[in-house]
């Protein structure tokens, strides 16, 4: 006789008398956040699929997460990656679009109908929807009392991994203190206390930790085995001249050098900073890697094109992650984070936004080749998304960067202004066509009839003047393919992606 659950007590209770289900044949565990009522509907609705469709066991997951990578960016950069190839972009497909499986995701947090990435990241790490601004923590913390977030956080799947035996790895083009890369291990309510020097005095009163500290605190297995982005200065101290670049110091104010500690903490532990030193690592042994590869986010992949001595790409962090990470028989978890995305969107600079989002799909096919579907389960999703917009009657072939131009070729196409405008755009943003001055707010489009907008650094136009563009709240795509990937379907709580990971790993009930 089969059971069934319908509720989370008998969920609950299951995972409670299991005699078999983590890599070692160990039973589930709990976590901290259970009793938390979106880990609970959430973990009810991916049971719901699984007792309707199966789960076959995964032995690794790899959560791929395009930091702002809306559908409106997605489309976008499939049309520029087949343009730049020359074939027909339209009809190009990339990597992430041949995984079996899809879904919609609904990013609203807590407390916010529009997230940022520190709950939408947590969402996905945790199980639990929570506050903008807040990492690890559930919708009990006090966001106005730092100290909270020690009684109200949240386990990660990737301190459940270690902790049951597997390997485990973070990479990210971003600051690995930053949101996304920090939801995998940090418990804070303020998520731009990345060093001490930017936490408060009355965080430090209270005794509330950075997260660049929280990383070196991390107790969990052996640590991670991998862990490769940006952010080298939240690690070093103020005395401390930068490696590659002398004259930037580190940002921290204790005097600690938090590379040199985490160093000297395991036998096997080594710190590199850039390509050669990346290039050095033999990852087919059981060294762990902490790669710093710049003072603050990795560049660029539009940028790092030009340096390739510099920095290495998503898809080389990726396949050597991989390598590492693949030597642990109990399997593993990585995180892959395109963090730069979200900065271009930002900054209304939609040429790197596109090309930081084809390198991310590069380091997809990557993955894609160097597993196997049969054990490994591959999701492919966005924290959130960005007022990104495609727009226009452009007809086919048009250069996606480019004037939206007639399907007859007659030339641009013109509006009310009498003025060309572009495929691209953002509803608010540094590119707004609105000045305040003091005779008041006048809008008035340029005329971009000769300004090259395939330019690297053309700011695309936008409506609502704002120094930086903000994050979009419609749902995001989610892709997937391996075992556990048939639970992805329909339109889902991202909340959910955390528990059809877990589950497919055995690792909760």
């Amino acid at each position: 006789m089969v059971r069934i659950c319908v509720s989370m007590a008998c969920l609950l209770a299951l995972s409670a008398c299991a005699s078999s289900g983590g890599p070692s044949g160990a039973p589930p565990v709990g976590v901290r956040q259970q009793q938390d009522s979106y880990y609970q509907a959430a973990a009810q609705a991916v049971s719901a699929r699984e007792t309707e469709r199966g789960a076959p066991r995964a032995k690794n997951v790899i959560l791929f997460i395009g930091d702002g990578m809306g559908v409106s960016t997605i489309t976008a950069a499939r049309i520029w990656a087949g343009q730049n190839r020359g074939l027909d972009g339209e009809s190009y497909r990339l990597a992430m679009d041949t995984l079996p499986y899809s879904a919609f995701a609904k990013t609203y947090t807590h407390d916010s109908q529009v997230a940022d990435s520190a709950p939408t990241a947590a969402a996905m790490t945790t199980g639990v929807k929570s506050y903008n601004g807040a990492i690890g923590v559930t919708q009990s913390a006090d966001i106005r009392k730092c100290a909270t977030a020690e009684t109200a956080s949240a386990d990660s799947l990737w301190e459940i991994a270690e902790d049951a035996g597997l390997a485990t790895g973070v990479i990210s083009t971003a600051r690995l203190t930053h949101a996304t890369p920090a939801a995998a291990y940090a418990k804070t309510t303020e998520r731009d206390w990345e060093n001490d020097a930017q936490v408060s005095s009355s965080g430090k009163e209270a005794g509330c930790r950075d997260i660049a500290r929280q990383f070196v605190d991390w107790r969990h297995g052996d640590g991670f085995e991998i862990f490769m982005g940006g952010g080298r200065a939240n690690f070093l101290p103020s005395s401390l001249s930068d490696p590659e670049y002398p004259n930037q110091k580190g940002a921290r104010a204790d005097g600690r050098d938090l590379t040199l500690e985490w160093a000297n903490a395991g036998p096997s532990r080594r710190v590199v900073t850039d390509l050669a030193g990346f290039r050095g690592v033999n990852f087919d042994s059981d060294v762990q890697v902490l790669g710093l590869f710049e003072p603050s986010h990795m560049q660029y992949e539009a940028d790092r094109a030009k340096d390739r001595a510099g920095e290495p790409s998503l898809a080389d962090l990726t396949r050597a992650a991989m390598t590492r990470l693949s030597r642990n028989p109990n399997g593993y978890v990585l995180m892959v984070e395109a963090g730069r995305i979200d900065h271009a969107h930002h900054a209304g600079n939609a040429a790197r936004a596109l090309a930081d989002t084809a390198a991310l799909d590069e380091a997809v096919a990557a993955a894609m080749a160097a597993s196997d579907p049969r054990d490994t389960l591959i999701i492919v999703t966005a924290d959130h998304s960005h007022t990104f917009v495609i727009q226009g009657y452009p007809g086919r072939n048009n250069p996606i960067l480019g004037l939206v131009t007639y399907p007859d070729g007659k030339g641009a196409v013109r509006g009310l202004d009498s003025r060309p405008f572009t495929t691209l755009a953002y509803m608010n943003g540094p590119g707004s066509i609105c000045r305040i001055s003091p005779q008041g707010n006048v809008c008035n489009r340029e005329d971009l009839s000769n300004v090259d907008t395939q330019a690297l650094d053309y700011v695309q136009q936008a409506l609502i003047p704002l120094p930086s563009e903000t994050h979009g709240g419609e749902d995001v795509a989610v892709f997937a393919r391996g075992p556990g990937a048939q639970l992805v379907s329909g339109t889902i709580e991202q909340n959910e992606i955390f528990h059809v990971m877990a589950r497919s790993l055995r690792l909760v009930r």
